[in-house]
């Protein structure tokens, strides 16, 4: 035994004990407790304003799905409609032929004597002589015999979904308390009814004072469109500029400028692409306003920074040793980046680009400075011609119906933005189901 052993004397055990929790442990547990309790209310504040804003826009927008429609039978022989088309004013004919029908449909079910029918007709939508006029240019086969479907008056329509009352109806230059117990009285005989209503996605936009023949029909098309030239140029430009940057090009000065200028422009306010867009591909380049191809062109400036930055953190994923194993076993670094780094980086970069269109999808202010705010009321023809009619977006869409004076247009907003966020979703949905499907494990 060595003197230093000898001398040792046994050490004094210490006060606290590890079961017993000393002041500075509490102090440390309990700002714990407090950290976990901000996250949870932020949370909860989150989800709670989302399920309002969800709440609110469901309640108000779900409505837009259904309309009332007033069936009538109509009948147009090939004269009628000869003579409607030489005429002058064309609706005015086909109105007679609508009233007609009216007529018929009120004595079968014995209202004929006690309704006017006037009155009656005012419960029609002012689109319902054009609807006709369509469907016997449509049809070309005499004597037109069928059951039609005809839009009715947007305050008779509001009336069956509870936002038009009597008392309104006193006030109300476009509808009267009479011509509401009138549309009761149909709706009890069965000649009105409020059901699903398709045109709402496909019909084009209607007048200001026609809110129930309006549609989405040419923002979905004109977003469609859009999100083509979005992603036929976005990706390829932003995939190959991000490769470049990351595996090709040399860290120096110029790359460095390059990075920091893409970081910036993904900060830039969206308006800001609207008036480059304008000077350049409208003013400069002469291309038409209101163009999905000019709104698709400022919609890829707008979204290359995200999917660059977004294919960047892809690529920097991939570890150093999968190039340094292709390199060493003779591959090229052209090879090595296309045969190996991209594949794997391939769920990055898909998510990343779906975001963006995502993203893009839901711009508005770009599209306002270049004309796609107009009322337009003609389909865009199929692509490539297509892409230079005039057009407008859903989410310009909701935009416009927002700043028109009638309420039913509100409820036709809330349902544009009912279907712009089931889009989103499904981008998303996409984009999650992407990245699963192509991830590797290393």
């Amino acid at each position: 035994m060595s003197d230093a052993t000898a001398n040792s004397t046994p050490a004094t055990p210490s006060a606290s004990s590890l079961f017993k929790q000393d002041d500075r442990v509490k102090r440390r547990n309990a700002a714990e407790k407090r950290f976990k309790a901000y996250g949870l209310t932020a949370i909860g504040v989150g989800v709670t304003m989302l399920i309002i804003l969800v709440s609110s826009v469901l309640s108000q927008g779900l409505s837009s799905f259904r309309q009332t429609f007033v069936t009538l039978p109509i009948t147009v022989t090939q004269a009628e409609f000869e003579a409607a088309e030489a005429s002058m004013l064309k609706t005015g004919k086909y109105k007679k032929l609508i009233q007609r029908g009216l007529e018929q449909r009120l004595a079968t079910a014995e209202l004929g004597d006690v309704v006017s029918i006037k009155d009656a007709m005012g419960l029609l939508s002012g689109q319902a002589p054009a609807d006709l006029r369509m469907a016997a240019l449509a049809n070309q086969t005499w004597p037109l015999r069928q059951e039609f479907r005809f839009l009715a008056n947007g305050r008779v329509d509001g009336y069956f979904k509870g936002r038009v009352t009597m008392e309104i109806a006193e006030r109300d230059s476009r509808i009267s308390p009479e011509q509401l117990e009138l549309s009761q009285q149909l709706a009890d005989a069965g000649i009105m009814e409020t059901r699903f209503n398709r045109g709402f996605l496909t019909r084009t936009d209607g007048s200001p004072t026609r809110p129930e023949a309006a549609g989405l029909g040419v923002a979905f098309l004109g977003s469609l469109y859009m999100m083509m030239v979005v992603l036929a140029l976005a990706l390829p430009i932003g995939v190959a500029t991000s490769i470049y940057l990351e595996e090709l090009a040399p860290k120096n000065r110029w790359t460095d400028l390059i990075e920091v200028n893409i970081s910036n422009l993904a900060a830039v306010p969206s308006i800001v692409f609207g008036i480059l867009g304008l000077a350049i591909f409208i003013n400069f380049a002469g291309l038409p306003q209101s163009a999905p191809l000019v709104g698709g062109l400022v919609l890829t400036l707008m979204t290359l920074p995200t999917i660059i930055i977004a294919t960047r953190a892809s690529l920097k994923s991939v570890p150093p040793s999968i190039r340094d194993a292709a390199l060493g076993l003779g591959a090229s670094k052209m090879q090595t980046v296309f045969h190996h780094v991209l594949p794997l980086a391939a769920p990055g970069i898909l998510t990343g680009t779906i975001i963006g269109l995502a993203q893009a999808l839901g711009e508005t202010a770009p599209l306002l400075l270049i004309g796609m705010v107009a009322l337009v009321q003609n389909y865009p023809s199929a692509p490539p011609a297509g892409l230079e009619d005039p057009a407008t977006a859903l989410p310009v869409q909701v935009y416009i119906w927002t700043t028109r004076s009638d309420p039913a247009f509100v409820e036709r907003a809330s349902g544009a933005i009912i279907v712009l966020l089931a889009f989103l979703l499904i981008m998303n949905i996409a984009a999650i189901l992407l990245r699963r499907r192509f991830e590797r494990r290393w």
